[in-house]
């Protein structure tokens, strides 16, 4: 296999999967409105298909691979579009360098690739587009020790991969329920079924015009429903690699065995570390055998209540393009947050984000999106505020690619993104804002009120489209016919007796006079012990957003 045939099969690819993606889409069964699994894997494979059409013809195997890998790796959108971007990034990895491809070359390539997707996820949900890659790659292993010709590799990949997904409703009950299998799982094998035809000699597909839409975002429900954290100590760190410094991973698999929010990065000379977990003497003690910490930034090893670890529009991205002009470092530190809706932007705007990344529910923002905004915050210590659990992973790529400092906060919804930015204090160091920040949105009581975007049936509610449907911290509590009741209902659940501020943030969809039809309501029935305030946030999907602090 040499480089122009890999770089045909992967614009191929793209193209296919952008004509495949409204299919993939209905295969979503969450009932939220959460943007669609085809779509972001679609404009995720475009970066690729783009950025390859400037690599010149003779470009080898490995160089074709890492070009690809690097551009999805920026327009990776939504948890899916990570992924993938990250299963390619592993295969580029075992390629690199190489001129043209063997069949245990490929094989060896895309089991790297499901290792780095793996080791991306916290908590694995097998049944998903990591159970259709890691069977593809088994096989691919059995099949190169006896024959290694790469399009025989392949071939087993995608038969081991169909049988995998063909299986995934047996693994996830809410799949068999509704009678689909996994949206992921099924839009990586239609892009390696495609790189396959053209393995065996089909014309490449080629697009039919270039499409401009709103990206729109997956939810992957099984995964994102929150967890209860076990443990104690948020522990952080860097080493020093020593000269004969072991796989970092090794690092890793050890922290995993003693806690959780493991995150090691690995760099050329140093490892970034950060854990939760109630042994700190230990994680360090074990950091010793891969080198020397640093002196600056300081091991912090901080003892925290809760944790909660970790889902644009395209037409104003190319607004952003001149909007978001790169400043240099001036000040200590800055903002950059996701919302959307004019209210919302300029709540954050008020609060002093420095950049607002238009995006959200059903319009994820890229990598790329998010480090352009960094890259435009005149600060050497960025905060980064996703607001949406199908956005941090896209948030966290960008980390490795800033030229500055970034943290990426765990914010999972509006309120908790605007009560971590009034948590700040610049008294404070990186660290203990980090640390301030947190505690501040996680004790957030959030609620949302949207329909139901598909017929379903979760946790015991039989659900159908257009229905009113209540989130109490991102899960679904219960479904309504009336909007006003529904949001009442929901107050009452999230207020309890140390609750001083409700804010009801309204959307776009809602009128301002049945808005303040509920917030009479609410002021009456809540308004001797806590302060209720009605805000015009203009955000689309939620008609409204409700927060308890």
């Amino acid at each position: 296999m040499n480089g122009k045939l890999l770089k045909d099969a992967l614009c191929s690819a793209a193209v296919t999967i952008e004509q495949n993606r409204k299919k993939i889409d209905e295969l979503n069964v969450y009932p939220v409105p959460d943007g669609d699994t085809g779509t972001n894997m679609s404009m995720t494979m475009t970066a690729a298909r783009r950025a390859l059409s400037v690599l010149p013809e003779d470009a080898s195997v490995g160089e074709v691979a890492e070009k690809a890998a690097s551009a999805m790796l920026r327009g990776a959108r939504g948890n899916s579009g990570v992924i993938l971007s990250l299963l390619f990034r592993g295969f580029a990895k075992g390629l690199a360098e190489t001129e043209d491809a063997q069949g245990q070359d490929i094989a060896n390539a895309v089991e790297i690739g499901v290792q780095a997707a793996y080791k991306s996820v916290m908590k694995p949900t097998e049944g998903t587009i990591l159970t259709v890659a890691r069977m593809g790659a088994q096989q691919a292993q059995v099949t190169a020790r006896e024959n290694n010709d790469p399009v025989a590799v392949w071939e087993e990949i995608c038969r081991a991969a169909a049988e995998a997904l063909a299986n995934t409703p047996e693994q996830l009950p809410i799949l068999k329920k509704a009678g689909v299998v996994d949206a992921g799982g099924k839009g990586l094998l239609t892009i390696w079924e495609a790189m396959l035809a053209v393995f065996h000699g089909e014309t490449p597909a080629e697009p039919v015009q270039e499409i401009r839409r709103k990206p729109e975002t997956i939810a992957i429900g099984r995964e994102d429903l929150e967890e209860e954290i076990k443990f104690t100590y948020c522990t952080e760190f860097i080493v020093e690699k020593k000269k004969d410094c072991p796989d970092p991973f090794k690092l890793r698999a050890y922290l995993e065995t003693i806690g959780d929010c493991v995150v090691v990065v690995d760099d050329d000379e140093i490892i970034k570390v950060h854990v939760h977990t109630d042994n700190p003497g230990k994680a360090l003690q074990k950091a010793l055998e891969f080198g020397q910490f640093v002196n600056e930034p300081k091991p912090k090893i901080e003892n925290m209540r809760i944790q909660h670890a970790g889902r644009i529009r395209e037409a104003h991205n190319a607004a952003q393009d001149e909007t978001y002009v790169r400043a240099e470092p001036e000040k200590q530190f800055g903002f950059v947050a996701v919302a959307a809706g004019d209210g919302l932007e300029a709540m954050f705007r008020d609060l002093g984000a420095d950049c607002v990344v238009r995006g959200g529910q059903t319009m994820n923002p890229s990598t790329e999106d998010i480090l352009r905004a960094i890259h435009a915050t005149p600060a050497k210590n960025v905060f980064v505020l996703p607001n949406n659990k199908n956005i941090i992973m896209a948030a966290e790529q960008a980390v490795s690619l800033a030229d500055r400092n970034v943290c990426v906060l765990q914010t999972r919804t509006i309120p908790q993104g605007l009560s971590a930015l009034m948590a700040f204090d610049d008294s404070l160091d990186a660290e203990g804002n980090r640390i301030a920040m947190t505690r501040a949105f996680e004790k957030v009581q959030t609620g949302q009120i949207t329909f139901a975007a598909r017929d379903s049936e979760l946790e015991g509610h039989r659900i159908r489209q257009g229905e009113v449907l209540a989130l109490e911290n991102g899960k679904l509590a219960f479904t309504d016919k009336d909007l006003n009741h529904a949001a009442y209902k929901l107050t009452k659940k999230l207020v309890h007796s140390e609750t001083g501020f409700i804010t009801v943030t309204y959307g776009e969809n809602v009128e301002e006079a049945t808005a303040e039809q509920l917030y009479e309501r609410l002021q009456e029935k809540f308004g001797e012990k806590a302060e209720v305030m009605l805000v015009n946030g203009g955000q689309p999907v939620y008609y409204y957003i409700i927060a308890a602090e």
